[in-house]
């Protein structure tokens, strides 16, 4: 299709895109006002996570941190709590560190500047677009997966829309229609679209799509064919044993490493490869047959490029027993602090649940 085509159908959607987001848009906390510091944390949130589980973090991230002040000087350990089970933690780390620059050099106002968001930790052009268009008005556009998938039906465009070049030519295709006069709500508007008609994964609800008489797939019953995707790379598999050793009220814990997957984290610990009863005793240090060791089920998690198969064994040891040695950096937590105190991924959430 000619740009000259392409932009004169982006430029059509503008009237029943915005006319259809103000009768159909969802009442999500975020959209109560146009605060850039409240769009800012929403956004980050709703990275490779949905609205509905984004909903309840949000508002107790934002009881505890209520302004960029307070989120800048947030402790790690509350911070990484209250982001328990979102997943992609550097999210969180990225927020804190942004906000430190905020105080520290726009006097802790979000810039009203598309290149001066992106210049913060953890915004690339999505989210700069969402907060300057949102908060600010700046006519700047937000492409991001469900408008990648939106706007390539509705062009009728096969090209890769995991190629970064295909989504910077929608960026600035979009950047030559976005209204001056709401950029917000239109973004927003095909967000909208891409979350409750036109969604992934399954066939789209064209007959309530404000985009119908425009929209080439649904004309043509493309919707099977685009958006054109490549085979995401093949998960690297990783398998580990996971060990409960408990201690009366207490359950053996350690901190990961600084750098790395689910960096500065609590875990159970827990070693690389899959280890038989004896090869536990042998690793644990545990050779007396009084102290009990009990296989547990095994559990996956997937990461973005890596999946954990995990296996698991619990140790109870008896009051004064000494602790295995091979996890010298562990430490005995109280299990019930574990809910208030200490961020443990979801990854070990299967282990957790059988803690006695």
């Amino acid at each position: 299709m000619a740009m000259c085509e392409r932009i004169r159908r982006l430029k059509a959607i503008e009237e029943p895109l915005l006319s259809w987001y103000q009768r159909q848009a969802r009442v999500l906390p975020w959209r109560s006002d146009r605060d850039p510091y409240r769009i800012w944390v929403s956004e980050i949130m709703l990275q490779q996570t949905r609205v509905e589980a984004v909903k309840p973090y949000f508002e107790r991230f934002m009881e505890a941190f209520p302004t960029v002040e307070k989120l800048a000087q947030a402790r790690e350990d509350r911070l990484m709590k209250l982001w328990e089970g979102l997943g992609y933690y550097s999210r969180a780390r990225n927020l804190k560190a942004a906000a430190g620059m905020i105080v520290e050099k726009y006097g802790g106002c979000l810039p009203a500047s598309v290149e001066e968001l992106k210049k913060l930790p953890g915004i690339g052009s999505y989210t700069a677009g969402a907060i300057a268009s949102i908060a600010y008005g700046i006519p700047a556009p937000a492409v991001d997966g469900n408008v990648l998938r939106v706007v390539s039906r509705l062009l009728g465009d096969r090209e890769d829309i995991k190629k970064a070049a295909v989504k910077t030519r929608m960026e600035h295709e979009l950047s030559q229609v976005i209204p001056h006069s709401d950029p917000g709500t239109y973004n927003q508007g095909l967000f909208e679209v891409g979350a409750l008609v036109c969604v992934p994964g399954g066939e789209p609800r064209c007959a309530a799509c404000p985009l119908k008489g425009l929209c080439l797939s649904g004309q043509n019953g493309w919707w099977k064919e685009i958006p054109v995707k490549s085979a995401p790379k093949p998960k690297r598999v990783e398998e580990r044993t996971i060990f409960v050793i408990e201690q009366g009220e207490h359950v053996l814990i350690r901190r990961r490493p600084p750098k790395g997957l689910l960096a500065s984290l609590y875990e159970l610990p827990g070693v690389s490869g899959h280890m038989t009863e004896e090869e536990v005793r042998e690793l644990l240090g545990l050779s007396s047959p009084e102290i009990r060791i009990e296989a547990l089920p095994s559990a996956r998690h997937v990461f973005s490029h890596v999946e954990w198969h995990m296996i698991g064994y619990r140790a109870l040891l008896p009051p004064g027993a000494q602790l295995p040695q091979v996890f010298a950096d562990a430490f005995m937590a109280e299990k019930k602090r574990l809910d208030r105190e200490y961020a443990l991924p979801s990854a070990f959430d299967v282990y957790r649940g059988l803690l006695g």
